[in-house]
């Protein structure tokens, strides 16, 4: 016959088992992709072309 265990041993073990699902929650919530809407524009469109910058020497 299994021994019964205290009512505060169950309450230590579920919210031992509450708080390791919120950090597994909030830990796979935050290991998702970028937003790609925001991120910076490549080197290409930020720089002027070569050409622009040879001519404006003068």
């Amino acid at each position: 016959m299994p021994v019964r265990t205290r009512a505060a041993e169950r309450y230590a073990r579920a919210v031992a088992a509450a708080l390791a699902a919120v950090t597994c929650l909030l830990l796979a919530a935050n290991a998702g992709p970028t937003d790609s809407a925001h991120a910076p524009a490549p080197a290409h469109e930020i720089a002027p072309p070569a050409e622009e910058l040879a001519s404006s020497d003068g």
